[in-house]
């Protein structure tokens, strides 16, 4: 029930304008609506599906995702491919930062990744997946070295 109810507010803001509408190339998933999971907000700073109307909880949702993903958490991981992979959420479209993001989650186990990372590989070319696969090692070699 939570999950059909976060879909259609995801929609609804996309109707009216409160999350960037998906150009050509970033669209939804041919197998369903994606949506930022957000399972990694601790505290009261989030305040649900409406939080992203502000642009400045647009940036702290997606800084606040950065740090989760810092820590190593996989949900985080596919929220950032989410929001790159469609352009919302404050930032702009990037499929090869979405491919990265999509591509650590997908190798931490995250099965959605996984179908995610698929979809919008077939949009993208070899050298653009290369880029993108090559950005996910650095970003597990730097958190190798912040562990060290």
């Amino acid at each position: 029930m939570r999950k059909d109810f976060t879909v259609a507010i995801n929609l609804l803001l996309t109707m009216f304008g409160k999350v960037r509408p998906v150009s050509r190339h970033c669209r939804l998933p041919r197998w369903g609506y994606q949506t930022m999971s957000t399972t990694w907000i601790k505290g009261a700073d989030f305040q649900g599906p409406f939080a992203t109307a502000d642009e400045t909880a647009e940036d702290m949702l997606v800084a606040s995702c950065l740090a989760a993903a810092a820590q190593g958490d996989i949900n985080a991981y596919y929220d950032l491919g989410v929001a790159y992979s469609t352009g919302s959420h404050g930032v702009d479209c990037d499929l090869i930062e979405a491919h990265k993001w999509f591509n650590l989650a997908a190798v931490a186990g995250h099965a959605e990744a996984q179908l995610c990372r698929a979809d919008i590989s077939d949009e993208m070319t070899a050298r653009e997946i290369a880029e993108a696969q090559r950005r996910a090692r650095e970003w597990l070699r730097a958190g190798e070295r912040r562990a060290a």
